[in-house]
Parts: structure tokens; C-alpha cells; sequence
């Protein structure tokens, strides 16, 4: 079933972002991306697709030349990128590249599929019609994205896609610890986008939490999204054992 399986509905003026809850951002303290996070999500590419080998010695100094920054994000960086599992911190010693066991992403994806599906099913229970229309316009975005076949693009829409379903859940703890045990896992789940064919499969992942929602479907939204983050895992694997 898809999206257009589903009974018309009669047209409602979908509002205009300044009259609309921005159900589709992240809480406040990381709405607005930070020169922290963009050195993260570059440093996180790099050590995912190889470029930056396990073992690989991460001088603050010269990550700081190389991108024209202060220390400052460098560090922070660092640290986040340590939560993640991608680095290993050590004290007085520096950082260096390593990989997360295969133990520990696991139990990462596992814990990050249940915590989606929570979300899902709270979504299709208590998302107003506004916040509805929010989600179907992204996902409506993402569809497009798929066709033009841009990852890094199709990853920034597809954070809001999450987002969103977090916000529509309307409990902030849930969403909180969802959204940082995404930060851990994000370095993976943004790498599969580069297998061929997966933003299409993701979309039509994507739909089938969509139309469960849309129907009020708390189980079938909470399977449909834990399948999702199953198989996400399922393609880093491919991609990582072709980098």
C-alpha cells in the first residue's frame, strides 16, 4: 500500500511556514547546524568510506589548519565523533581512528530502531492535521530527491523527515533520547545513502511509515519504521564491505 491507496481527502491551504509549528527541526540546541557539527559530518565521511584509516592519528592542530578553524570545534568534534564509536579518545595521547565492533553498532541500530518506532507509533496517534500535512510535504520533497539521485541533499531532508515524527510523537523525553542516539548512529546511516538505487528504497521505506501514520495505525507505524532502521543497517553493511 501507498500513499495513493489512501481515501481523497478534501484540500486544506497547507499553511505558510510562519503560521506553521516547526514540527520538522530538531529541539532548539541543535536546529542550527554548527562549524562543530559540519567538521563531524566531513571527519565522519571521511573515516566511513576509508579515506581516514583505522589507526589514523587525529592532531587537533592539523584538522584546524586543514579547515581553516579554531581548536575550539576541532575538540568538539572530536568528542562527538568519540560518542559515535568512529574514534578512539585517548587521554594525553590524542585521538585515532577506529571502528565501532560489530557487537557495539548493533546494539546502536537496535537501540535506535525501537526508539524510531516508539516515535512512529506516537506519531500516528497524536500528530495534529497540521503536523500531517508537514510530514507529507517532506516526504513529497523526498520523493522528488530520489529522482534527481542527490545523497548529500536527500540526507538533510531526510533528517527533517525524522524529525518531524519525533515532534509529532508530542513527548519531548522520547524525542530527546532519540535524537541523541541518532547523533551516535548518523555517521552510518548518512554513508548508505551512497549505494545504488538507495535513496529510492529509502523513500518506499519511508511511505509505508507514512501511510500508517496518516491512518492513525500505531503498530503499523512502529513495524513499518523499525523495518526501516533494519534495513538502513542492513545497507551500511553493504557499503562498508565496498569502501
Amino acid at each position: 500500500m501507498s500513499l495513493d491507496d489512501l481515501p481523497p481527502r478534501t484540500h486544506q491551504r497547507l499553511p505558510r511556514d510562519s503560521e506553521m509549528p516547526r514540527s520538522d527541526r530538531a529541539p532548539p540546541a541543535v536546529a542550527k547546524i554548527t562549524r562543530a557539527e559540519e567538521l563531524r559530518l566531513q571527519l565522519a565521511d571521511d573515516i566511513v568510506r576509508g579515506a581516514l584509516a583505522p589507526g589514523a592519528s587525529l592532531d587537533e592542530t592539523e584538522i584546524a589548519k586543514r579547515f581553516n578553524v579554531s581548536r575550539t570545534p576541532v575538540r568538539e568534534a572530536l568528542r562527538q565523533l568519540a560518542a559515535s564509536g568512529l574514534i578512539e579518545a585517548r587521554a594525553h595521547r590524542g585521538a585515532v581512528v577506529a571502528r565501532p565492533s560489530v557487537d557495539r553498532l548493533t546494539g546502536m541500530f537496535e537501540a535506535m530502531a525501537e526508539l524510531e518506532g516508539l516515535c512512529a507509533g506516537l506519531a500516528a496517534q497524536r500528530m495534529t492535521p497540521v503536523e500531517r500535512q508537514r510530514l507529507e510535504a517532506i516526504h513529497e520533497e523526498l520523493r522528488n530527491l530520489s529522482h534527481a539521485g542527490n545523497p548529500e541533499r536527500f540526507h538533510e531532508v531526510n533528517e527533517r523527515f525524522h524529525n518531524a515524527i519525533y515532534a509529532g510523537a508530542h513527548n519531548a523525553y522520547i524525542a530527546e533520547i532519540t535524537l541523541a542516539t541518532r547523533v551516535r548512529v548518523q555517521p552510518f546511516r548518512r554513508a548508505q545513502f551512497r549505494n545504488l538505487g538507495r535513496l529510492a528504497k529509502s523513500h518506499a521505506e519511508h511511505d509505508r511509515v507514512v501511510v500508517a501514520i496518516l491512518r492513525g495505525d500505531k503498530a503499523g507505524a512502529a513495524n513499518a519504521m523499525k523495518a526501516h532502521i533494519e534495513l538502513v543497517r542492513g545497507e551500511y553493511e553493504i557499503y562498508a564491505v565496498s569502501v
